[in-house]
């Protein structure tokens, strides 16, 4: 073991073990939160517990042997919301076709990889706009997290506004605040220290039931498994669907792979990422085992920066997290009975962390500020991720090239823009 990941010189098993369960206590939120979102979808949560973790277990696994580096995997947040509220819910697809969707696009996502496009990708995109995409997703989340909290309703005047503040209401305020100080206090696993807190909070208050078992054998993945539908995800208008997984995944991985390759030590002194291409391979191939499992995309969890600074620096720490996912596999009747109040704090505190990234936009270029400003605030307000980043990037080549900026326009660029208008189209 210690010979496979090269730790003799690198660190001890000891640092990988606490590395490794650092890490699945940040991230271990998504095993309450991915069914929540899915189940909305109309998928069976029971399956989808089960499914999460071997998604996260599988992805986690294969880039901790594969790439030998410390990081986990597992349905990503904004992606999960993009399949359940704008295709299924928003499109009024099934959820097997979306399944296909994510399907298709883990496919593509791996060719692009292996032949090298992919990164290609990522530079000719402007970074205003990137950073943009990851702040309008957590607007997003956020907006879905009060909608389940039950704090923000509809309105037929004003069409949305605060709601009653009940007894789950309020549990779940106290659970966001629960979660916010423990992140003041730098406390690791306050995301899911904050759900499990509000979710026995309302068994005392008599708000939630508790399981019958806290224990028990996973439940099957059958309602999921297998079930995706990719002949009828093989529809033009659906290519925006599958543009917009990809361009989402794209960002989120590399953003990720390259802040923790960084802080894990796997940068050379000329600034390349050792063994990029592999991480990048295992993020698109779990992806696609994932669709095939019954979940979304699969992609790098910013959350493994936490389990490195306590020492992780090897594959060995993410066969560590994925053995955890897998433990958690037999509590399922503990997760099935954890209410939307107790996990939508959980959305709103990652929207947070994924708004940050409004500070890497300059707004002084009015060719980069406005398609950003479009792109961040028309996720929420049109409930759609990808329409969101249909009208940012479009706005910027039409703005970029009657404003005379035409060299701010890649040769991709113009492509990805060509291709906006006619989803635009097609869409509406």
């Amino acid at each position: 073991m210690k010979h496979i990941f090269n730790i003799e010189t690198r660190t001890d098993l000891k640092n990988e073990f606490i590395g490794g369960l650092t890490t699945f206590m940040t991230m271990a939120y998504i095993i309450f939160v991915n069914p929540a979102i899915l189940s909305d979808a109309g998928m069976d949560k029971p399956a989808l517990i089960t499914v999460t973790c071997l998604a996260a277990f599988f992805g986690t696994v294969l880039v901790g042997i594969w790439a030998n580096v410390p990081f986990a995997m597992a349905p990503g947040m904004g992606l999960n919301a993009f399949f359940t509220y704008t295709l299924v819910i928003g499109q009024g697809l099934n959820w097997q076709t979306a399944l296909g969707v994510v399907f298709i696009s883990g496919v593509v996502f791996l060719v692009l990889t292996i032949i090298g496009i992919r990164e290609k990708i990522v530079t000719a995109i402007p970074i205003g706009l990137r950073f943009s995409a990851a702040a309008g997703i957590g607007l997003f989340i956020t907006f879905i997290g009060m909608k389940n909290l039950g704090l923000i309703v509809d309105n037929p005047a004003t069409l949305v506004s605060i709601g009653k503040l009940t007894t789950p209401v309020l549990l779940g305020l106290a659970g966001l605040i629960v979660i916010v100080i423990f992140e003041v206090k730098k406390i690791r696993g306050a995301i899911l220290i904050g759900i499990l807190l509000t979710f026995f909070i309302g068994i005392i208050f008599g708000e939630v039931k508790m399981p019958d078992a806290l224990v028990s054998m996973p439940p099957s993945i059958a309602p999921v498994a297998l079930q995706l539908d990719i002949i009828g995800a093989l529809k033009w208008g659906l290519v925006g669907a599958i543009f917009s997984f990809m361009f989402v995944d794209l960002f989120d991985s590399i953003g990720t792979i390259v802040a923790c390759s960084y802080e894990a030590g796997h940068v050379k002194e000329d600034g390349t990422i050792q063994n990029i291409d592999k991480m990048l391979e295992a993020d698109a191939l779990a992806t696609v085992v994932g669709s095939l499992l019954g979940t979304s995309t699969t992609t790098t969890y910013i959350e493994s920066a936490s389990g490195i600074a306590d020492g992780a620096k090897t594959g060995l720490s993410s066969i560590v997290t994925a053995s955890f996912f897998l433990l958690a596999l037999f509590f399922a009747p503990l997760i099935s009975a954890v209410p939307a109040f107790a996990t939508a704090p959980a959305l709103i505190i990652v929207g947070v962390f994924m708004f940050k990234n409004i500070k890497g936009i300059d707004f002084s270029d009015f060719t980069i500020a406005v398609p950003s400003f479009l792109t961040i605030i028309l996720m929420p307000l049109t409930f759609s991720i990808s329409t969101g980043l249909t009208i940012g990037f479009l706005s910027f080549v039409i703005i970029a090239a009657l404003s005379g900026e035409i060299k701010k326009i890649s040769s991709v660029m113009w492509v990805i823009g060509l291709l906006s208008a006619i989803n635009l189209f097609v869409a509406t």
